[in-house]
């Protein structure tokens, strides 16, 4: 029903920005959620913030005040920025889209930080 596509990944040194890309292939203006997960090698996936259709936002804590995500229906696009980067936020980037109770999955973009 809905197909994700990621890109912006690649490898920035510690303290810089990197800006992802989450195109989907419908209007995203009725999906629930949208958003970002991570899993970097050995550790298991936690989520890095989400977008809700009514604009709330959420974010883990490890990320707060550092990423931003956002929504541009028009580009059926979501967003994430990310600033001051760490060598912890290495990573897979996956995003996600919930549409009532059906999960749909991108196939992840990979954010190396360098010390």
């Amino acid at each position: 029903q809905v197909q994700l596509v990621e890109s912006g990944g690649g490898l920035v040194q510690a303290g810089g920005s990197l800006r992802l890309s989450c195109a989907a292939s419908r209007s995203i203006f009725s999906i629930t959620v949208m958003g970002w997960y991570r899993q970097a090698p050995g550790k298991q996936r936690e989520l890095v913030a989400d977008i809700t259709s009514d604009g709330s936002t959420n974010y883990a804590d490890s990320v707060k005040g550092r990423f931003t995500i956002s929504r541009d229906n028009a580009k059926n696009t979501v967003y994430l920025q990310m600033s001051s980067l760490k060598p912890e936020d290495t990573a897979t980037y996956s995003c996600y889209a919930r549409v009532v109770f059906v999960n749909y999955w991108g196939k992840g973009t990979l954010v190396t930080v360098s010390s």
